[in-house]
């Protein structure tokens, strides 16, 4: 039976966050950044989306590395003096359905020789994709698409995130063969309550699970 999803993107600062709130909401679960860097710019990922997704404690899970720099974990690792064990990288048992947060895109590096899409494929949990609605996010969309397909890795859909652009989204769908599951317009005041809106648009995990 399928846990839960990881929430990937086909670049840093897409909105994989603001996505990861929204799928918390809507599914009322429990979610997970195992890997997080940029807190000595930031407050992380895991605060933002329990204060938007109005998260009980038991709803979140710490990340197992918390790490300083803003950068891909292995660099930032490496600068704390840290190796990153990856018996600290196991999903964590817990009901379904489970938000997994990605670190920046699928070819990050995480530790070693191992790169995030390599984590995904571990997982084995089936990939929600956040994508850019604009210039440029053909190209980079199927590129994502077309390497976690050379890895086997189930695609749930594809989310797009600012201005609708049809056309676009209308592109992947046809030369992918993925289908959108919403799309996150731009949001002036990023808030529990727009949140809660946008959650209403999403399908539920069930019906997802049993379509893909």
């Amino acid at each position: 039976m399928t846990r839960g999803v990881f929430v990937t993107g086909t670049d840093t600062g897409i909105g994989k966050t603001l996505t990861s709130a929204i799928l918390t909401t809507a599914w009322q679960a429990t979610y997970w950044k195992p890997l997080q860097t940029g807190l000595n710019e930031e407050e992380g990922d895991s605060p933002t989306v329990s204060r938007l997704a109005n998260l009980t404690p038991e709803r979140l899970i710490p990340p197992a590395y918390a790490l300083q720099e803003p950068l891909a974990p292995s660099a930032a690792a490496a600068l704390e003096g840290i190796h990153i064990d990856p018996d600290r990288l196991t999903l964590p048992n817990v009901a379904a359905p489970l938000v997994v947060e990605g670190a920046g895109g699928v070819m990050v590096p995480v530790y070693d020789d191992v790169l995030m899409i390599d984590l995904m494929a571990r997982f084995a949990l089936p990939v929600v994709l956040v994508a850019r609605s604009g210039l440029g996010t053909i190209n980079h969309s199927l590129l994502t698409i077309e390497a976690l397909k050379q890895r086997g890795i189930e695609i749930l859909g594809v989310v797009f995130s600012g201005k609708e652009n049809p056309d676009n989204m209308r592109m992947i769908e046809r030369f992918s063969g993925v289908r959108t599951l919403f799309t996150v317009p731009h949001i002036a005041h990023i808030s529990p309550q727009s949140v809660t809106e946008h959650a209403k648009n999403v399908p539920t995990f069930h019906s997802l699970v049993h379509k893909a």
